[in-house]
């Protein structure tokens, strides 16, 4: 699979497990009234994260918003802020990820910048289905143990009749579409993630030759003259041949520059 091929897949997956995560969120049949051995069939409850309703066997519903805010259970506040916080860090990685496709030449960007934000949007995906999940599977979880309380709470020690009546709730539609959305989110984010590799751009390492020169300062003059090195003593001189740049005692005491290399 090409870089470009890669790159767009896990953005529409991602994509598509975003607006999931924000049909699941709002969605009211997160946990729905169990109907298995319930006399009454007449009103059919449900509830999600923002308000419960009531839906009559004539067809009329009415929904009431939970109006308290330190009234409900911890645990659903907990699932509340883990559904927002997913959804925000989808957004982001959205804007993100547009910026970053291949396909799209914005200005002078070089593809290493472009490698680095489609690597930060396919983290920010992965953690933002990640919250999406964990969100689902505690409420999952919450609804599982109330639904074990109730049923042992109503029947008695004697010869398991049912003594009382209780409104259990069961797995609504919004716990599937959120633990399919955030799957695919994440998925969408590891292909990101992928496709980063391709996108950088690839390291050629050049063997460096380092060349030194000459640390002798020497002096030129038409004919021959006395000159002075900078490591030898002032007192200490030599004469140049003609057309030279070295005499024959330098030329066996100091190598060439090139000997350096």
């Amino acid at each position: 699979m090409s870089v470009t091929a890669c790159q767009g897949l896990g953005f529409v997956v991602s994509l598509i497990g975003f607006a999931g995560m924000i049909a699941a969120t709002c969605m009211d049949q997160w946990s729905t009234q169990d109907l298995y051995n319930n006399p009454v069939t007449a009103v059919f409850n449900y509830q999600g994260l923002w308000r419960s309703c009531v839906r009559e066997s004539s067809g009329f519903t009415e929904c009431r918003g939970y109006l308290t805010l330190l009234g409900l259970p911890a645990m659903l506040q907990a699932v509340r802020a883990l559904m927002i916080v997913g959804i925000v860090l989808g957004a982001i990685s959205i804007l993100v990820s547009i910026f970053a496709l291949k396909c799209i030449r914005i200005g002078g960007m070089e593809d290493s910048a472009k490698a680095k934000m489609t690597l930060t949007s396919g983290i920010m995906f992965i953690i933002s289905g990640i919250c999406a999940i964990i969100g689902v599977s505690v409420f999952a979880n919450m609804l599982v143990t109330n639904f074990w309380m109730s049923t042992a709470s109503m029947y008695g020690t004697m010869g398991g009749m049912v003594q009382t009546v209780q409104t259990r709730y069961t797995f609504g539609a919004a716990l599937f579409v959120g633990w399919v959305a955030g799957g695919l989110t994440l998925i969408g984010g590891v292909l990101m993630c992928i496709a980063c590799r391709g996108l950088a751009p690839e390291q050629t390492s050049y063997k460096a030759v380092s060349y030194h020169a000459s640390g002798h300062n020497v002096a030129y003059k038409p004919g021959g003259f006395k000159a002075s090195t900078g490591f030898g003593s002032p007192t200490r001189t030599k004469k140049i041949y003609d057309g030279g740049a070295h005499t024959e005692e330098e030329a066996q005491s100091h190598p060439s520059k090139y000997d350096y290399v």
